[in-house]
């Protein structure tokens, strides 16, 4: 027996997966459940397990492509009766298989398609969630617009470029014609003829993946956001000295030691708690400023597939103790690549931190949907002024990028000037919470 399954919905208002990489191919033997695809949605990277056992026939999406909700995925051959057809047809046993296992990628934008729209509903119009919604904002049919991205997908700049002028002049965006099998070969780049002269060829590195959704969502952000960043230097000496003595006491009970970055995310949710516009998003459809009431902070992590943001849900209600305990959870699991997708969504703002490398300046990039983004450089001995004196203090930057058509730069300003005094007198502020 053989049947198609498709791809489930996994649920969140996921329309659309990328195929970033097969853990079987055609010819395979392959049992109930056992994991058979990546995909990556606009939440996160889901490992969706086989339905059924038997033989792998088609797989009808390769990596780096885009498959719809509902089309078909991956034909399997079944062993003689034993199968769960109505599931695997419906999608329904993978997709809450799906739901329920390990995420490792968060950035919610869009990729690439297989196949070109056609028709004129948009159900089968080929853009990411993020395209879909601003064309609803800017009240564009998809089903009108071609797409310039590959094999006809449509992106944001398509979509404005036809808000723009599409609709009155019958625009359509141009693309390069794709070499088609048994025509001419392209010219070969001087580049690579050079590597029979004996220079070491190029590395050719396949731009899909998390790679390309953080690409995505960046430039979605510098596009749609009127960004401008805040900088102001933090004497961190009285913070040094908290730190290491709290870790003392630590160190006679507890294994655990903490960094500087719980103590930092206090400090900002005290920030958020009285400038309450910075834990905030817009809502352009509704045209409303939407003021969030929880104070979930964002982390900005590196791991070696890319940049992820794991969440500290309820910041304002933890401890530091309790902070440094979940920043340890959160930065394990992302790495590993184990965190949930509830690890890694839901954030109202945050904080970039390169630790020691933290440099002097930074301009971070917003994480869309929230008005701001805090980054974090390193503590490091420099010469102050003190009084009439030249003193050795342990001194640190803070640079925050705000999204200017929400907040102002007077309080953007008074903003890091909330987490300075917090951070320069920590006494009031930690001393209950380590």
């Amino acid at each position: 027996m053989a049947f198609d399954f498709k791809l489930p919905d996994i649920g969140e208002g996921v329309v659309e997966g990328e195929i970033v990489r097969w853990l079987v191919k055609e010819g395979d033997s392959i049992a109930m459940d056992q994991p058979m695809v990546e995909v990556m949605t606009d939440k996160a990277t889901v490992e969706i397990p086989s339905p059924a056992a038997g033989k792998v026939l088609t797989c009808h999406f390769s990596e780096g492509q885009i498959c719809p909700v509902g089309k078909v995925l991956v034909s399997i051959e079944t062993d003689g009766g034993v199968t769960t057809a109505s599931d695997a047809q419906s999608g329904r046993g993978a997709s809450e298989r799906a739901r329920s296992g390990a995420v490792s990628a968060p950035p919610p934008a869009g990729g690439e398609s297989p196949m070109a729209a056609a028709g004129g509903s948009t159900a089968g119009v080929l853009a990411t969630p993020a395209t879909r919604k601003l064309a609803r904002t800017l009240e564009v049919a998809l089903s009108q617009v071609r797409g310039s991205g590959p094999a006809g997908r449509i992106t944001s700049e398509d979509v404005r470029r036809y808000a723009s002028n599409g609709a009155s002049h019958g625009h359509a965006v141009a693309r390069l014609p794709a070499h088609q099998p048994g025509s001419a070969a392209p010219p070969v780049p001087a580049q690579r003829r050079r590597q029979s002269e004996g220079f070491e060829p190029d590395v050719r590195v396949p731009f899909r993946g998390l790679r390309r959704r953080i690409a995505e969502r960046l430039l979605e952000s510098t596009q749609n956001t009127a960004l401008y960043t805040y900088v102001e230097e933090v004497d961190a000496t009285q913070l040094v000295a908290l730190r290491d003595k709290a870790n003392v006491r630590l160190a006679q009970g507890a294994a655990q030691k903490l960094s500087f970055l719980p103590f930092i995310i206090r400090a900002t949710v005290e920030g958020l708690r009285a400038f309450p516009q910075m834990n905030a998003y817009l809502d352009v459809a509704a045209s409303e400023i939407v003021l969030s009431k929880r104070y979930h902070i964002g982390l900005a992590t590196a791991t070696p597939d890319g940049l992820l943001v794991p969440v500290i849900r309820d910041a304002d209600r933890k401890s530091i103790l309790e902070l440094g305990r979940e920043i340890d959870r959160l930065a394990a699991a992302t790495k590993a690549g184990k965190a949930t997708r509830e690890d890694l969504t839901g954030s109202t703002f945050t904080i970039t931190s390169l630790g020691a490398l933290g440099g002097l300046h930074a301009t971070p990039i917003l994480n869309q949907p929230e008005v701001g983004i805090l980054g974090v450089h390193k503590i490091a001995k420099r010469p102050a002024v003190e009084g009439d004196k030249i003193v050795v203090r342990d001194l640190m930057n803070l640079s925050l990028s705000v999204d200017h058509r929400l907040v102002d730069g007077y309080d953007a300003a008074r903003f890091v000037g909330h987490i300075k005094q917090s951070l320069e007198a920590p006494g009031l502020l930690f001393l209950d919470s380590i």
